[in-house]
Protein backbone atom coordinates (compact mmCIF):
# COMPACT_ATOMS: atom_id res chain seq x y z
CA UNK A 1 0.00 0.00 0.00
CA UNK A 2 1.05 3.78 -0.26
CA UNK A 3 0.52 7.00 1.04
CA UNK A 4 0.72 10.77 -0.67
CA UNK A 5 -0.07 13.81 -0.49
CA UNK A 6 -0.57 17.30 -2.12
CA UNK A 7 0.16 20.97 -1.29
CA UNK A 8 -0.95 24.36 0.07
CA UNK A 9 0.67 27.16 -1.53
CA UNK A 10 -0.57 30.89 -1.80
CA UNK A 11 2.02 32.19 -4.31
CA UNK A 12 1.78 35.73 -5.44
CA UNK A 13 -0.35 36.83 -2.46
CA UNK A 14 1.83 39.75 -1.87
CA UNK A 15 1.61 41.45 -5.08
CA UNK A 16 -1.86 41.11 -6.19
CA UNK A 17 -3.66 42.46 -4.03
CA UNK A 18 -5.65 45.66 -4.99
CA UNK A 19 -3.43 48.09 -2.87
CA UNK A 20 -0.44 46.96 -5.47
CA UNK A 21 0.01 49.53 -8.20
CA UNK A 22 2.98 47.86 -10.01
CA UNK A 23 3.65 44.61 -9.90
CA UNK A 24 6.75 42.44 -10.49
CA UNK A 25 7.97 41.29 -13.82
CA UNK A 26 8.23 37.88 -11.33
CA UNK A 27 7.59 36.10 -8.08
CA UNK A 28 9.04 32.93 -6.75
CA UNK A 29 7.12 30.97 -3.92
CA UNK A 30 8.99 27.70 -2.00
CA UNK A 31 5.61 26.12 0.46
CA UNK A 32 6.53 23.27 2.88
CA UNK A 33 3.54 21.52 4.15
CA UNK A 34 1.21 18.86 6.25
CA UNK A 35 -1.42 17.07 4.63
CA UNK A 36 -3.37 15.40 7.02
CA UNK A 37 -4.63 12.72 4.37
CA UNK A 38 -6.79 9.56 4.96
CA UNK A 39 -6.38 6.53 2.25
CA UNK A 40 -9.12 4.59 0.79
CA UNK A 41 -9.08 2.53 -2.38
CA UNK A 42 -7.97 -0.85 -4.14
CA UNK A 43 -4.51 -1.55 -4.40
CA UNK A 44 -2.06 -4.32 -5.70
CA UNK A 45 1.37 -3.70 -4.54
CA UNK A 46 2.93 -6.70 -6.58
CA UNK A 47 2.42 -7.91 -9.84
CA UNK A 48 1.37 -11.54 -8.49
CA UNK A 49 -0.72 -10.28 -5.29
CA UNK A 50 -4.66 -10.00 -4.89
CA UNK A 51 -6.04 -6.52 -5.02
CA UNK A 52 -6.84 -5.52 -1.21
CA UNK A 53 -9.51 -3.16 -0.45
CA UNK A 54 -7.32 -0.27 2.11
CA UNK A 55 -8.89 2.22 3.98
CA UNK A 56 -7.22 4.34 6.64
CA UNK A 57 -7.66 7.10 8.42
CA UNK A 58 -4.99 9.90 9.08
CA UNK A 59 -3.98 8.41 12.36
CA UNK A 60 -3.70 4.68 10.84
CA UNK A 61 -1.23 6.11 8.59
CA UNK A 62 0.62 8.11 10.86
CA UNK A 63 1.34 5.20 12.73
CA UNK A 64 2.81 3.43 9.66
CA UNK A 65 5.12 6.34 8.50
CA UNK A 66 8.60 6.31 8.48
CA UNK A 67 8.71 9.46 6.91
CA UNK A 68 7.12 12.00 4.63
CA UNK A 69 8.49 15.01 3.36
CA UNK A 70 6.23 17.50 0.77
CA UNK A 71 7.15 20.31 -1.70
CA UNK A 72 5.35 23.46 -3.37
CA UNK A 73 6.98 25.64 -5.86
CA UNK A 74 5.36 28.72 -7.16
CA UNK A 75 6.64 30.84 -10.03
CA UNK A 76 5.51 33.48 -12.30
CA UNK A 77 6.78 35.38 -14.76
CA UNK A 78 5.39 38.34 -16.40
CA UNK A 79 2.42 36.29 -16.83
CA UNK A 80 3.61 33.04 -17.34
CA UNK A 81 3.30 30.58 -14.83
CA UNK A 82 4.99 27.50 -13.53
CA UNK A 83 3.64 24.84 -10.76
CA UNK A 84 5.48 21.96 -8.97
CA UNK A 85 4.42 20.10 -6.49
CA UNK A 86 6.64 17.09 -5.32
CA UNK A 87 6.39 14.64 -2.36
CA UNK A 88 8.08 11.49 -1.05
CA UNK A 89 6.48 8.99 1.61
CA UNK A 90 8.06 6.36 3.07
CA UNK A 91 5.46 3.50 5.41
CA UNK A 92 6.04 0.33 7.05
CA UNK A 93 2.60 -1.95 7.48
CA UNK A 94 3.75 -4.55 9.48
CA UNK A 95 0.25 -6.67 9.26
CA UNK A 96 -0.28 -9.87 7.39
CA UNK A 97 -3.92 -9.42 6.92
CA UNK A 98 -6.43 -10.58 4.20
CA UNK A 99 -5.03 -13.00 1.56
CA UNK A 100 -1.25 -11.54 1.94
CA UNK A 101 -0.55 -15.25 2.54
CA UNK A 102 -1.80 -16.24 -0.34
CA UNK A 103 1.06 -14.00 -2.29
CA UNK A 104 3.82 -16.39 -4.01
CA UNK A 105 6.71 -15.10 -2.45
CA UNK A 106 10.17 -16.38 -4.95
CA UNK A 107 12.04 -18.58 -2.07
CA UNK A 108 9.07 -19.12 0.28
CA UNK A 109 7.94 -22.85 -0.14
CA UNK A 110 4.20 -23.49 -0.02
CA UNK A 111 2.43 -22.57 3.44
CA UNK A 112 0.47 -25.75 5.34
CA UNK A 113 -2.86 -24.71 6.51
CA UNK A 114 -2.13 -22.83 9.86
CA UNK A 115 0.75 -21.45 9.05
CA UNK A 116 2.11 -18.34 11.66
CA UNK A 117 2.99 -15.30 9.17
CA UNK A 118 4.44 -12.16 10.02
CA UNK A 119 4.39 -9.93 6.99
CA UNK A 120 5.68 -5.98 6.76
CA UNK A 121 5.50 -4.07 3.47
CA UNK A 122 7.86 -1.29 3.36
CA UNK A 123 6.70 1.48 0.44
CA UNK A 124 8.33 4.15 -0.55
CA UNK A 125 6.27 6.36 -3.28
CA UNK A 126 7.70 9.62 -5.09
CA UNK A 127 4.95 11.70 -6.67
CA UNK A 128 5.90 15.09 -8.69
CA UNK A 129 2.82 17.25 -10.40
CA UNK A 130 4.53 19.84 -12.77
CA UNK A 131 2.63 22.15 -14.71
CA UNK A 132 3.27 25.33 -16.89
CA UNK A 133 1.02 28.00 -18.07
CA UNK A 134 -0.17 31.09 -18.55
CA UNK A 135 -1.95 33.99 -16.88
CA UNK A 136 -5.63 34.45 -18.48
CA UNK A 137 -7.18 37.25 -16.25
CA UNK A 138 -4.89 39.45 -14.10
CA UNK A 139 -7.28 42.11 -12.18
CA UNK A 140 -7.16 44.33 -9.22
CA UNK A 141 -7.67 41.21 -6.50
CA UNK A 142 -8.27 38.34 -8.62
CA UNK A 143 -5.98 36.14 -11.19
CA UNK A 144 -7.01 32.98 -13.38
CA UNK A 145 -4.11 30.90 -14.79
CA UNK A 146 -4.51 28.07 -16.92
CA UNK A 147 -2.20 25.55 -16.27
CA UNK A 148 -0.82 21.92 -18.69
CA UNK A 149 1.71 19.72 -17.30
CA UNK A 150 2.10 15.78 -16.19
CA UNK A 151 2.11 14.06 -12.81
CA UNK A 152 4.52 11.72 -12.65
CA UNK A 153 4.35 8.65 -9.91
CA UNK A 154 7.44 6.15 -8.91
CA UNK A 155 6.29 3.23 -6.42
CA UNK A 156 8.70 0.74 -5.00
CA UNK A 157 7.75 -2.24 -2.54
CA UNK A 158 9.25 -4.28 -0.28
CA UNK A 159 7.63 -7.39 1.31
CA UNK A 160 9.48 -9.61 3.94
CA UNK A 161 7.75 -12.53 5.25
CA UNK A 162 8.39 -14.99 7.46
CA UNK A 163 6.77 -18.25 8.23
CA UNK A 164 6.74 -20.83 11.22
CA UNK A 165 4.38 -24.16 11.07
CA UNK A 166 6.12 -27.30 12.53
CA UNK A 167 6.29 -29.27 9.28
CA UNK A 168 8.50 -26.20 8.10
CA UNK A 169 10.14 -24.61 10.83
CA UNK A 170 10.71 -21.07 10.54
CA UNK A 171 11.71 -19.97 6.56
CA UNK A 172 11.72 -16.08 5.86
CA UNK A 173 11.77 -14.06 2.25
CA UNK A 174 11.84 -11.15 0.68
CA UNK A 175 10.03 -9.49 -2.46
CA UNK A 176 10.71 -5.81 -4.06
CA UNK A 177 8.73 -5.09 -7.15
CA UNK A 178 8.29 -1.37 -7.95
CA UNK A 179 6.49 0.52 -10.88
CA UNK A 180 5.62 4.23 -12.31
CA UNK A 181 3.76 5.64 -14.56
CA UNK A 182 2.97 9.20 -16.32
CA UNK A 183 -0.10 11.30 -16.72
CA UNK A 184 -0.60 14.29 -18.57
CA UNK A 185 -3.02 17.13 -17.14
CA UNK A 186 -4.70 19.97 -17.60
CA UNK A 187 -5.63 23.02 -14.47
CA UNK A 188 -6.83 25.80 -13.62
CA UNK A 189 -5.71 28.32 -10.16
CA UNK A 190 -7.67 31.35 -9.26
CA UNK A 191 -6.68 33.70 -6.63
CA UNK A 192 -8.80 36.19 -4.89
CA UNK A 193 -6.85 39.35 -2.56
CA UNK A 194 -9.84 39.54 0.26
CA UNK A 195 -7.32 42.08 1.82
CA UNK A 196 -3.41 43.66 2.25
CA UNK A 197 -2.63 40.28 4.14
CA UNK A 198 -6.02 37.76 3.53
CA UNK A 199 -6.27 35.89 0.47
CA UNK A 200 -8.25 33.02 -1.23
CA UNK A 201 -6.88 30.62 -3.75
CA UNK A 202 -8.08 27.28 -5.41
CA UNK A 203 -6.48 25.38 -7.78
CA UNK A 204 -7.86 21.81 -10.14
CA UNK A 205 -6.43 19.88 -12.04
CA UNK A 206 -8.12 16.42 -13.93
CA UNK A 207 -5.59 14.06 -16.56
CA UNK A 208 -4.68 10.51 -17.29
CA UNK A 209 -7.01 9.93 -20.02
CA UNK A 210 -5.25 6.08 -20.49
CA UNK A 211 -2.27 7.38 -21.13
CA UNK A 212 -0.95 6.21 -17.94
CA UNK A 213 -4.26 6.18 -15.19
CA UNK A 214 -7.54 6.10 -16.67
CA UNK A 215 -8.06 8.84 -14.34
CA UNK A 216 -6.25 11.30 -12.34
CA UNK A 217 -7.74 14.59 -10.52
CA UNK A 218 -6.87 16.61 -7.93
CA UNK A 219 -8.39 19.89 -6.20
CA UNK A 220 -7.02 22.28 -3.35
CA UNK A 221 -8.26 25.38 -1.69
CA UNK A 222 -6.79 27.47 0.35
CA UNK A 223 -6.88 30.50 3.00
CA UNK A 224 -3.79 32.49 3.03
CA UNK A 225 -2.43 35.50 5.61
CA UNK A 226 0.59 37.28 4.82
CA UNK A 227 2.94 38.09 8.01
CA UNK A 228 5.67 39.11 6.23
CA UNK A 229 6.86 40.50 2.40
CA UNK A 230 8.44 37.30 3.09
CA UNK A 231 6.61 34.72 5.19
CA UNK A 232 3.14 33.39 4.87
CA UNK A 233 0.74 30.51 5.84
CA UNK A 234 -1.60 28.74 4.27
CA UNK A 235 -4.50 26.43 5.57
CA UNK A 236 -7.10 24.40 3.67
CA UNK A 237 -8.56 21.03 2.04
CA UNK A 238 -6.93 18.67 -0.45
CA UNK A 239 -8.11 15.92 -2.81
CA UNK A 240 -6.20 13.65 -5.19
CA UNK A 241 -7.42 10.81 -6.99
CA UNK A 242 -6.17 8.02 -9.13
CA UNK A 243 -6.65 4.97 -11.09
CA UNK A 244 -4.06 2.96 -12.36
CA UNK A 245 -4.16 -0.32 -13.26
CA UNK A 246 -1.31 -1.77 -15.47
CA UNK A 247 0.16 -5.27 -15.97
CA UNK A 248 -1.06 -6.72 -12.84
CA UNK A 249 -0.34 -3.72 -10.35
CA UNK A 250 -3.17 -1.65 -9.11
CA UNK A 251 -3.55 1.68 -7.36
CA UNK A 252 -7.05 2.97 -7.47
CA UNK A 253 -6.71 5.17 -4.38
CA UNK A 254 -8.67 8.54 -3.06
CA UNK A 255 -6.56 10.80 -0.88
CA UNK A 256 -8.17 13.53 0.93
CA UNK A 257 -7.61 16.10 4.31
CA UNK A 258 -6.81 19.40 5.42
CA UNK A 259 -3.42 20.91 4.40
CA UNK A 260 -1.40 23.11 6.12
CA UNK A 261 1.48 24.97 4.82
CA UNK A 262 4.35 27.51 5.38
CA UNK A 263 5.37 29.78 2.43
CA UNK A 264 8.57 31.54 1.72
CA UNK A 265 8.68 34.05 -1.07
CA UNK A 266 11.88 34.80 -2.70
Amino acid sequence: MALSAGAASGADQASVGPHEVDQPDWALQATAYLWATGLNGNISPFRRAPTLHVEKSFSDVVDDLNFGGFLNIWGRYDRFVLSGDMMYVDTTDSHAAGPLPALQIPGLPSLPAGAAIDANVDTQEFMATLQAGYRVVDADGFTLDALAGARFWHISNEVAVTASHPLIGSVSATHKESFGWVDPVIGARAFVSLTDRLSLQGQVDIGGFGAGSDLTWSALATVNYVFTDTLSVSAGYKVLDVDYSDDGYVFDSRLSGPVLGLSYRF
